[in-house]
């Protein structure tokens, strides 16, 4: 072969080389031009409302769930705890995780207030730190190894028994903790006002059960807050795992184009009831469209979830979805593969 058949051969190679890349890209652009166009038709009721007035259910709940405590016959005193276990987890899960997309407020301004409040206050975790290892870490290296292969809920030393089913229960306790360690190297001024805000938090439901609920003990008061906290802290441990470890994961040098990095690295866990009102679609059984669509509330993700799924169905790209019960098997049955050694590098063929 001469010289100039050589260049003609490499330059063929090159041209399907950039043709198979626009045409990665386009699928990703044109996917996006239907959720837009989707979004673009929705009313505020479908983009946020439905959202906002589950958060604000939750809110107004917390009065009764108060009052409910304050009462001598356990009936009533276990609803009370319930009540108030049930709108701890809507706010500081579903509303921290919309707060820190900004998906609660068009505004810029509205949407920083809402993460403070939400994250700090009512979350007890930073909202610098939780934006940054969420939106920045997670979202921008979904099961990229090192970066954002949800490694933070992985600790390799525990049994798996303890992991999955005791450890989450310390979530409460851990949570401020692991957020004053990442106030360490911050200006002393974000430091106090973070340590306010979440301060701000804890000693007014410390104050309400004294004072509205009537515990008569500190120590009865604090253990009824780390029940109502720690309520659904086993399924929120296991979601965060569930939907990314055990799926393919790539190299920082060597990472698929974003459509493909998502549907490969994200699952679905199916429709559920008490779930879904808590935690919210986007963290449950719309979780492969919150990916793609970050910004997207959760009920504009189960809009557009159909829209979606065909879509990938029809370029022939993955869709993964799977029972909360089979995942939960895989990882009891798999959990040193999974959680104690490093994961494999999965090698896309042609989509690099």
């Amino acid at each position: 072969m001469t010289s100039m058949d050589e260049m003609r051969v490499k330059k063929r190679g090159d041209e399907r080389m950039i043709s198979g890349a626009e045409e990665k890209e386009s699928l990703m652009m044109e996917l996006t031009r239907l959720v837009q166009k989707t979004v673009q038709e929705s009313s505020w009721w479908e983009r946020r409302g439905m959202d906002c007035s589950i958060l604000a259910a939750a809110f107004l709940s917390l009065p009764a769930a108060f009052l409910l405590l304050a009462s001598e016959h356990f009936f009533w005193f276990l609803a009370g705890v319930l009540l108030m276990g049930l709108a701890h987890s809507i706010i500081t899960v579903k509303g921290t995780h919309l707060a820190s997309h900004g998906a609660l407020s068009e505004s810029q301004a509205w949407s920083k207030f809402w993460a403070i409040f939400f994250i700090e206050i009512c979350g007890s975790f930073s909202a610098q730190a939780g934006v940054h290892g969420h939106i920045k870490m997670h979202h921008a290296h979904t099961n990229i190894i090192g970066l954002g292969d949800s490694s933070v809920w992985k600790v390799p030393f525990l049994p798996r028994v303890v992991y999955l089913f005791i450890a989450p229960l310390a979530v409460p306790i851990i949570t401020p903790i692991v957020a004053f360690a990442h106030l360490r190297r911050q200006p002393a001024a974000v430091v106090v006002w973070t340590s306010l805000t979440i301060a701000l938090g804890l000693v007014s439901q410390f104050w309400l059960l004294i004072s509205v609920s009537g515990f008569r003990s500190t120590s009865s008061a604090l253990l009824c807050m780390l029940v109502c906290r720690a309520m659904f802290s086993v399924p929120y441990i296991h979601v965060n795992i569930f939907q990314h470890i055990g799926l393919p994961m790539f190299s920082p040098t060597c990472r698929p184009k974003r459509i493909h990095q998502m549907t490969h690295g994200v699952l679905n866990l199916p429709r559920n009831a008490l779930l879904d009102w808590t935690f919210g679609h986007s963290l449950i059984n719309c979780h492969v469209e919150h990916h793609l669509f970050p910004f997207l509330s959760d009920n504009m993700c189960l809009k557009v979830k159909p829209l979606v799924s065909r879509y990938l169905t029809q370029k022939q790209l993955p869709y993964q979805e799977d029972s909360y019960l089979s995942r939960l098997r895989l990882f009891y049955h798999k959990y040193q593969e999974l959680m104690v050694f490093a994961p494999s590098i999965t090698e896309l063929v042609g989509v690099q």
